[in-house]
Parts: structure tokens; sequence; C-alpha cells
């Protein structure tokens, strides 16, 4: 299998950042930009794990439209045969890329395993939260991260074959039922939303004002953006607020009254409250923990 350019040709907003090739598997980690990428004929089947970042992704296949925000740990599969149409991201991510062969598993071993070869396709799924797809996929990456041993053939070996059973026994096309086809937040206007709290984490943040965002009442808001992020939308704003204290206590550049007020928790007191509450330390032990 020789697929050295396919990820260069359909991810042209991206920087190929490693790669490692034997004969049944490629693996590339990328650096992806926001975006719409090139849809090009699948090929092969390819796995997409994501390793940094956050980005609102959407894209078609075979007629169908899904639009999650893509998270560390996330992933997405496309089966060899995909009509693949549309692929843009809103916002930059890493990946690591697992390019498979069209056929996971020969016909000849299928028997082996008494699987019915026409049961043995795989679904065309996204924005999945699997542990297993992730330590499988991390497995891989490990590969990249250190030189090349004579025992890569067998990890090489022994993985796929893990991979492929997951793949087959957890989505095949007639068990799997994507979720895509529910109500959702799409990806334009969760933008619009992150966007705007990223601009007034200093002020108050009503969850009218976020619904207001996305064109949809508070009930409906709250629902699609748990759905999108897997946080409400209270716990998001205020996962944001503490991430930013930390950068900010960790430069040493102002006081804590300043972070606290900077960050919308809006007072000295509500800052300790929540920051221990979300750390385990207080902003000072934390402070003296990760000065820069």
């Amino acid at each position: 299998m020789t697929l050295a350019t396919y990820g260069d040709r359909k991810y042209h907003l991206s920087e190929r950042l490693d790669q490692a090739e034997w004969s049944s598997l490629r693996i590339e980690r990328r650096h992806l930009e926001a975006g719409a990428q090139t849809a090009l004929p699948t090929e092969c089947t390819e796995i997409v794990l994501m390793l940094a970042g956050r980005a609102g992704v959407s894209r078609t296949g075979n007629g169908e439209t899904q639009d999650t925000l893509g998270r560390p740990g996330m992933s997405w599969i496309v089966p060899s045969g995909t009509q693949e149409s549309r692929i843009e991201l809103f916002g930059s991510m890493e990946c690591l890329h697992l390019f498979l062969p069209a056929t996971l598993i020969d016909h000849s071993a299928l028997a082996d395993y008494d699987i019915d070869p026409a049961k043995a396709q795989i679904a065309y799924a996204g924005g999945l939260s699997d542990p297993m797809l992730l330590q499988i996929g991390l497995t891989f990456r490990s590969l990249l991260d250190r030189p090349s041993q004579p025992t890569d053939r067998l990890i090489v070996d022994g993985m796929q074959a893990v991979l492929a059973g997951h793949l087959l026994g957890s989505y095949g096309v007639q068990q799997w039922r994507s979720t895509a086809r529910a109500p959702s937040l799409d990806p334009r206007r969760l933008k619009r939303v992150l966007d705007f709290i990223e601009a007034r984490l200093a002020t108050d943040i009503a969850l009218d004002d976020l619904a207001a965002e996305a064109c949809l009442s508070p009930f409906h808001f709250s629902r699609l953006f748990k759905d999108a992020t897997g946080l409400s939308p209270h716990r998001y704003v205020t996962d944001r607020r503490v991430q930013a204290a930390r950068d900010k206590l960790a430069l040493r550049h102002s006081s804590l009254i300043e972070i606290a007020l900077d960050t919308g928790f809006g007072s000295q007191a509500n800052f300790i409250r929540v920051f221990r509450k979300a750390t385990g330390l207080t902003p000072g032990q934390y402070r003296d923990l990760h000065i820069r």
C-alpha cells in the first residue's frame, strides 16, 4: 500500500509533523489549520484521532453530514469507498491519521473467525469518544516517538488485528446508529458562541446571551451545547476562566485580585474558592508550583 501522498493531497491546509509506513499501515501526525480541506475518493480506510486543539468539524460523506466540536481524544472513521464530498474545520487541531487497507481483514481470515464478509463493513462515524480506539491510536503514536526497532513489525501486526476487531465489532454498518441525525449545534454557530465566551471572560456571561449568539432558546441551546462539548454552558465558562487564570498565575505579572477581575470571577474570595475546587490548589499554591 503506497499512501505517501494521500494525506498531503487530502489535508492541503496542514503540516505533516511525523510519519511512518509499513506494508499495510501508514501513520501520520499532522497539524491541521482552519478551512476547507480536499474531499478525495477514499482509496483506503482512515482513522483520525485528535491529539490537541479545539475545532469545529463539519464533514459530509455518503450524503450524511456530521457536525462536532473536536476535542483531544475524539476520533473519526472514514471507511474505504466513502463518497466524502466536504471537510471543513473551524479552528486548528493536531491529529494522528491511520491509513489502512481497503479491506481490514482478508476473506480467508474472515472465514477463520466465522465473520460474514457482507457484515465486515464499517460505518462512516465521527465525533467518537472511544477509550479503546484512543488507546490503540496512542500505541501506534508511540512508534513515532522513538527510533524504529526490529520488533515494530510485531507491534504493528498485533495492534492492527486489535484495531480491525474493534472496528468490526463496534462500528459495523449494521449495528452503528449515527447520532449525526439528531439535532445538533452546527460548527459555525458553536464557534460564534465560543468566540463570544473568549472575548468576554472578564464580564458576566448570561445563558440568554450565549443562546442569542446561537439563535436558539436557552433550553435548546443548553442541551445542544452539552451534546457538542460534553459540558454545560456554565461549566464550560468556568473551565475557561480557570484556564485563563492558570496562564496569568504562571506569569506572576498580576496580583490575585487583578487576575480574579480579569478572568470574570468578580472577587478574590470567589476566585480562590472556584480555583481550589477545580485544581485542588489555591491560586497562590498553583503560582508557586508553576511560575515560568
